[in-house]
């Protein structure tokens, strides 16, 4: 029995003290895979799914159970009273009380049940194998959603570096056009130019740090924690990684994606249900038999025994079409039962499509973004080499780092959709990329 999910509310706190940076005391922060772990015990879906699972498992024990005789033991006990005439010349009346005892055991097996019993063990079972599919589901989903919120928290803390790289370039041009402006060798516009140009870095700044708060609390939420939780950078996170098997991928999703398990064992379940109630048209056959024993203190709590065995079959002809109502009921079920399976087949190849170019947009995002930020960076250098000879003006310098900047930012979300983009497809085919 895994233990982590009756106990890790208990412990996963620590993993945050645990991980969190030396110089972030109040800010703990977390590592993305402690952060699965917790949003797989914290979410409320995975704990529904976990309660399915526990009543699915409980079903299959109750059909397995319809094949064992049961077992009543039973006791009384009882006094009575009677009053009679008396005998004699006073003629009163007179009591009598009687006391009695007894108990007994009775028990009794289904001999057939016209194949119902078999029928609802099936259902049981593939109720059971649903259940096990949706907790993993859940589970995915769970992780899946820590995932993005994750990623989400740790692309708005590198914009809050972006954007405090934009306030020192912009600080840095502003001292610039001052000093030029004190020589005589730039205008007074320059000077303002600049203070509007560190304003704006600096609303952008403030921005970014809303941004920072909003992602770490919602990522706090998820993990079922307080106030805010800072997402652990990772190196491996920016390792280049193979190109994906589309075909293979789409084989390995029908075959165990949690969505199609689940879907397919709730078809499987809708169709043994459906035999369960056919069974109904046919006889039942049981066997019972009781054994008691009882006394009174007439004959000095003697006990005498008596025992019964009775073979009975029961064959219901017509009750009303209660048994053909009840069978149009589980055939509906079993229709829509089968039309999500296919329903889930094929929502988890178009999604995996949409995954899939969502994937390869971002990889080429990310190998643009780089070179545009190369670009960038060295035409801010030359720009501002050139502004301070005398070669530029100050829009030259300004719409150089303000396309520094926009590259900065589309480097952090290129990179970011693609680790979400590959985090969808693990959860779409049921394991992690």
């Amino acid at each position: 029995m895994n233990l982590f999910p009756r106990y890790a509310r208990w412990w996963a706190p620590f993993l945050l003290l645990l991980s969190a940076a030396p110089g972030a005391a109040q800010i703990p922060s977390v590592t993305l895979e402690n952060a699965i772990r917790m949003a797989q015990v914290a979410q409320p879906a995975v704990v529904q799914a976990r309660g399915s699972l526990r009543n699915a498992d409980a079903q299959v024990r109750s059909a397995k159970g319809a094949w064992l005789p049961n077992l009543t033991a039973s006791s009384s006990g009882t006094r009575s009273y009677r009053e009679t005439q008396g005998v004699g010349a006073s003629g009163q009346l007179e009591s009598q009380s009687t006391n009695n005892v007894g108990f007994g055991v009775s028990s009794s097996v289904d001999l057939f049940t016209g194949f119902r019993r078999g029928a609802d063990g099936k259902a049981a079972r593939a109720t059971q194998d649903a259940a096990e599919a949706g907790l993993t589901d859940a589970e995915f989903q769970a992780g899946l959603t820590a995932t993005q919120q994750f990623f989400d928290a740790l692309a708005a803390q590198q914009l809050v570096r972006v954007r405090e790289a934009g306030v020192r370039r912009a600080e840095e041009q502003l001292n610039l056009s001052n000093a030029k402006l004190r020589v005589g060798s730039a205008t007074r516009s320059d000077s303002l130019r600049s203070i509007v140009n560190l304003g704006n870095a600096r609303l952008a700044l403030v921005s970014a740090g809303s941004d920072v708060a909003r992602t770490q609390a919602a990522l706090a939420r998820t993990l079922g924690l307080d106030g805010r939780v800072a997402a652990e950078d990772d190196s491996t996170f920016y390792n280049p990684t193979a190109r994906l098997d589309t075909l293979e991928l789409n084989q390995e999703a029908l075959a165990r994606s949690p969505q199609v398990q689940a879907a397919e064992a709730n078809a499987r379940a809708a169709d043994a249900s459906v035999k369960s109630a056919r069974s109904q048209y046919l006889p039942t056959l049981a066997l019972s038999g009781s054994a008691n024993w009882n006394a009174n203190s007439t004959d000095d709590y003697q006990f005498f025994a008596s025992r019964q065995l009775q073979l009975g079959l029961s064959w219901p002809i017509f009750n009303r079409f209660q048994r053909e109502q009840t069978i149009a009921t589980r055939l509906s079920s079993l229709d829509v039962a089968e039309a999500n399976a296919q329903d889930a087949r094929r929502e988890v190849l178009s999604s995996l499509t949409t995954q899939y170019a969502a994937l390869e947009a971002a990889a080429v995002r990310i190998e643009i973004t780089r070179a545009s930020l190369d670009a960038a960076t060295e035409d801010l250098r030359v720009v501002s080499e050139r502004y301070r000879v005398g070669a530029a003006t100050i829009l030259d310098v300004l719409n150089s780092q303000e396309a520094l900047a926009q590259a900065e930012v589309d480097v952090v979300t290129a990179r970011f959709d693609y680790l979400k983009a590959r985090a969808q497809i693990g959860a779409l085919i049921g394991r992690r990329l």
